[in-house]
């Protein structure tokens, strides 16, 4: 393998057919020249000693407070992997990629139980690094990672939907899910409640491989097989960007379309039939719980938590504003669904336990100032007897 990893990469948002405001962000960022622009030198970039970074944010909760919110994740993303030394080796990068991530989450949520204007913002987040051949992939969401080496395409992300995992536990099939009246449902996104569950996964690179991000206003438009045609046929990611995004709204572009399209040149081992086969791998990183731990938010006053009603455009994003509640405990994904044994007899995908309220951490005050109980009831009582006595004089 070559001492240095070269890639061209670009990346491109788009409005859609649909949306009035753009609710996506993307990131590309050379960690360690400390560049995120895509002017035409940045597009070639090297794998320095900080490493290189990618992410897609789709955010939900109206132009007011969706936008915020994925501009913000990538921004505290880009911020938190450009902080300190250089990683020591590619375990140190994903610790620090996963905790970017839960920072981001944090951050958000502080910043929407704060400003009423902002109230159920939040976003997905996919976010990629790379230090040497092995990139790491950090998910919240249902923005989605593809890897493209020859003819090969796969999703090496994991959806966080309601959809996706009755389709792991053999409830839908792919064809099913495409009609599923329930596939608006996310069970997960960064700023909607106190805590943060990052999946971290990885695939070790090879030459040529093709790298895709994207939001679901790309992979929910077109299949699979026209994104994998579009990269095998067009070298350029500039120009792969650009037909994606072109096909999306051809297609209807009923949400923003987000896509980032890395192709790695030199510095990679050539593939070969001894390489694992490509595919949704988890990574555990070693006498490190961060990657499969909660984040808890630090608290806020009740009065940061008197929010208005949401504006008119986010009420009418039914799939954002669902994860919101679901993420807060107001409601229960899973609620309504019928989830009983499969036909293959596989089980339902189980049920997340009930918010647990802490009385010291959440104080309820209850009023208790006013009339005693019994002079109450004696009022009520002597204002019947007089409304009957007053109705019997004047009905005779």
């Amino acid at each position: 393998m070559g001492d240095t990893i070269r890639m061209h990469v670009f990346g491109r948002t788009d409005v859609g057919q649909i949306r009035e405001h753009n609710e996506d962000n993307f990131l590309v960022a050379d960690l360690t020249g400390k560049s995120r622009s895509l002017m035409e030198a940045d597009r070639h970039q090297v794998v320095g000693e900080r490493g290189t970074a990618m992410g897609v944010c789709d955010g939900m909760g109206g132009a007011a407070a969706g936008e915020v919110a994925s501009q913000l994740a990538v921004d505290i993303a880009y911020e938190d992997l450009t902080k300190g030394d250089p990683p020591t080796d590619r375990d140190d990068l994903a610790r620090r990629l996963v905790r970017a991530v839960e920072d981001a989450g944090i951050r958000i949520y502080n910043e929407a139980r704060a400003d009423r204007s902002r109230r159920g913002m939040g976003t997905t987040a996919t976010v990629a690094a790379l230090l040497d051949e092995r990139m790491f992939f950090a998910q919240v969401g249902d923005s989605r990672a593809y890897l493209l080496r020859g003819d090969q395409f796969v999703q090496v992300t994991r959806d966080q939907s309601l959809v996706n995992q009755l389709i792991e536990a053999g409830q839908l099939t792919e064809e099913e899910a495409e009609t599923f009246e329930h596939n608006n449902i996310i069970l997960q996104a960064l700023g909607t409640a106190e805590t943060v569950q990052v999946d971290l996964t990885y695939v070790d690179l090879r030459l040529g491989d093709v790298v895709m991000l994207c939001s679901d206003g790309l992979s929910g438009m077109i299949r699979g097989e026209e994104i994998r045609e579009v990269l095998m046929s067009v070298k350029d990611p500039l120009e792969a960007c650009k037909q994606l995004t072109e096909r999306a709204n051809l297609a209807g572009g009923h949400d923003n379309v987000t896509v980032i399209v890395a192709k790695f040149l030199e510095g990679l081992p050539e593939p070969s039939p001894n390489d694992e086969p490509l595919a949704y791998r988890k990574y555990g990183l070693p006498d490190e719980a961060s990657a499969d731990a909660t984040t808890k938010s630090a608290p806020v006053s009740m009065e940061q938590l008197q929010t208005g009603p949401a504006s008119e455009e986010a009420s009418g994003e039914s799939r954002r504003l669902r994860v919101g509640h679901t993420m807060v405990g107001m409601s229960n994904p899973l609620a309504g669904v019928d989830l009983g044994q499969s036909a293959g007899g596989k089980s339902a995908p189980s049920t997340p336990p009930a918010p647990v309220f802490d009385a010291d951490d959440d104080p309820v005050d209850i009023p208790v100032t006013g009339l005693h109980p019994s002079i109450v009831g004696g009022l009520v009582l002597g204002s019947l007897i007089l409304v009957a006595v007053f109705g019997f004089f004047f009905l005779n």
